[in-house]
């Protein structure tokens, strides 16, 4: 089946689920704006509750191993060398050199050409390489580099896609242009993952988080991500509350499991809390898995080392304790 013949398909299915013969962008423009409006007072204060909780010592270093595990550790800089990306992959295979128990992180996220470096630095190691794709972070590009750009990752060894949408035609209300687009790379992708980022900052309201969830969702997203990590603001624990809702009720409706990955500003362990807390919270424990969670990150790593150190020893360590990203 072609690229283009397998996102017929994908629009298909989308078409039965709405309940349409044929999809259009009235009928996924009237889907959406049916789908209930988001509380702003409600959601933010949900989401402070929430933020509050306490946590046990024994449950505290669970959590921190769990969100060890669930970090994309990130480097997307245009000064990027493959030695610094031979650098990051090395942290990632061995986070704390004087603890062997510490967990791995789930992946290494790079650019699409440094993918190869990646993939080659971290071997059989099962540590996957997430590359960023579709003219990231701006999405400025035709589809056909767009796709180009998915399947040159892919080839290069990733088997994690990033990529953003087209804010401007979501915004602009052009959904079926933001969907054809979505499904389009998820074909791209073969057996890559494909992560959908909507960058929630550039989205304005609430509503239209929870739009481009379910749009990003029904298009065949594996996850959705809040943010590039290039506009502020990135994520949030209102913005996370919204899409984690979303991945819950996805399932009910379709029972696909569809996963959710903050990234951008999330620095310290006790962010990191904060946010497996909301996961477990609203979207359940069993979103509690790098499968299905996920921290974009670059510093958040040696913050979470520190405290398992002082969890480990009883004595913080400082920050010379960890390696420098």
């Amino acid at each position: 089946m072609s690229t283009t013949d397998a996102a017929v398909d994908v629009t298909a299915r989308a078409g039965d689920l709405l309940g349409v013969s044929r999809l259009t962008n009235a009928t996924l423009t009237g889907w959406l704006h049916g789908l209930p409006g988001v509380d702003q007072v409600g959601c933010e204060a949900r989401a402070a509750s929430l933020g509050t909780r306490s946590i046990k010592t024994t449950a505290k270093q669970w959590a921190i191993d769990a969100a060890i595990s669930m970090i994309d550790l990130t480097t997307l800089e245009g000064a990027d060398t493959p030695g610094k990306v031979r650098s990051l992959a090395a942290k990632a295979l061995v986070p704390d050199p004087s603890d062997p128990a510490t967990p791995r992180p789930a992946a290494v996220c790079v650019y699409g050409d440094m993918a190869a470096i990646a993939r080659q630095a971290l071997g059989d190691s099962g540590i996957h390489v997430a590359a960023v794709a579709t003219a990231f972070p701006s999405g400025r590009a035709s589809r056909r580099v767009k796709l180009a750009d998915t399947t040159d990752a892919v080839a290069a060894g990733a088997d994690e896609i990033d990529m953003v949408i087209d804010r401007g035609a979501f915004l602009s209300g052009r959904y079926l242009e933001v969907f054809e687009e979505i499904a389009e790379v998820k074909q791209a992708c073969g057996d890559a993952h494909l992560k959908v980022i909507m960058e929630t900052g550039e989205l304005v309201t609430y509503d239209n988080v929870r739009r481009a969830s379910w749009l990003s969702m029904l298009a065949g997203a594996d996850f959705i991500k809040t943010s590039t990590g290039k506009i502020q603001p990135a994520a949030t624990l209102p913005v996370t509350l919204i899409m984690l809702e979303a991945v819950r009720d996805w399932r009910e409706l379709t029972a696909a499991i569809v996963g959710v990955k903050p990234a951008g500003g999330i620095r310290t362990s006790k962010d990191a809390l904060k946010y497996l807390v909301t996961v477990n919270e609203v979207a359940g424990e069993e979103w509690l898995t790098p499968e299905r969670f996920r921290f974009g990150a670059s510093s958040l790593l040696n913050d979470l080392l520190l405290q398992r150190q002082k969890l480990r020893t009883g004595a913080y360590s400082g920050a010379d304790y960890v390696t420098i990203d």
